[in-house]
């Protein structure tokens, strides 16, 4: 969990644990940014293009084309020299990371590739896990920035998701951690969230909030039509509860989904090993 004095990452930077790591570690976290930066200015250079159809907008096709081209050029900025050989397999998380191409869509297992991209960066040692929050609330930070950006410009369809019954159309992640970083607050409770000024007020500095802002930017009506898991869990007494709750709910709801887990890639530093026979 990633918990600790974890609000606004600017403050984080400033007196966060990270900044004692070594300087290569800091480097990687600046430098994994700096290649979600690169990823944002590409969506600026490539608008949406006219169409009949209101969603699925075709320019993603081209931006993500780009990607395709040069997501080991981007890993490499990260990767040390004699990491190198790590590349190839690192680069097919981040480009699995960003949504389907062929179907414009995005959803929690997109999300779960980008996790791996940074558990495998965490393997091969550019990361590690004592970076955590930096990791968290910095990078994971920026890359939903620019997935947010990426659903908006080109109107991505949800993958897989389960409308109304679902916690959200494109992420899972974010409230998990979030409501981490939630535990213990002095004044925000979990009845807080679905209150419309406590979201304005803190939003920039709790991931759980900026999330459930951005769900009330994108959609219409009352919340507890539109979110109807969020609403029912807006009723939880306890940050630990909710945190402890979506990490269950996570297991069963993407891990353990087969339409999810279905199009996760394997390889040398994330295997797959058969179930022994009994």
């Amino acid at each position: 969990k990633a918990r600790g004095d974890c609000r606004h990452p600017g403050r984080l930077l400033a007196g966060g644990r990270w900044l004692r790591a070594s300087g290569s570690r800091r480097q990687a976290i600046e430098k994994l940014v700096t290649l979600l930066n690169t990823l944002d200015r590409w969506i600026d250079e490539t608008p949406p293009v006219d169409q009949p159809s209101r969603f699925g907008n075709k320019a993603y096709r081209t931006w993500y084309a780009k990607l395709d081209q040069e997501a080991e050029n981007l890993v490499a900025t990260v990767v040390p020299t004699h990491l190198a050989a790590a590349v190839p397999e690192v680069s097919v998380y981040l480009k699995e990371s960003v949504g389907n191409s062929t179907r414009i869509d995005y959803g929690t297992g997109h999300e779960a590739a980008f996790a791996a991209f940074l558990c495998c960066l965490c393997k091969i040692g550019v990361l590690r896990v004592d970076d955590q929050i930096a990791i968290v609330f910095k990078v994971f930070s920026r890359y939903l920035e620019v997935m947010r950006k990426l659903q908006k410009t080109y109107r991505m369809e949800p993958a897989g998701s389960q409308g109304v019954w679902g916690l959200d159309d494109f992420q899972f992640l974010p409230f998990i951690w979030g409501s981490s970083q939630l535990i213990d607050h002095p004044h925000l409770e979990p009845r807080h969230f679905v209150d419309e000024k406590a979201v304005n007020e803190n939003h920039e500095d709790y991931m759980f909030l900026e999330c459930i802002l951005f769900i009330t930017e994108m959609k219409t009506g009352p919340f507890a039509e539109h979110s109807n898991q969020l609403w029912n869990i807006s009723a939880v007494p306890s940050w630990s509860k909710v945190n402890q709750g979506l990490i269950r709910m996570y297991k069963a709801e993407c891990l353990e989904k087969f339409p999810v887990i279905q199009h996760f890639k394997f390889g040398s530093l994330l295997p797959i090993h058969p179930v022994a026979s009994c």
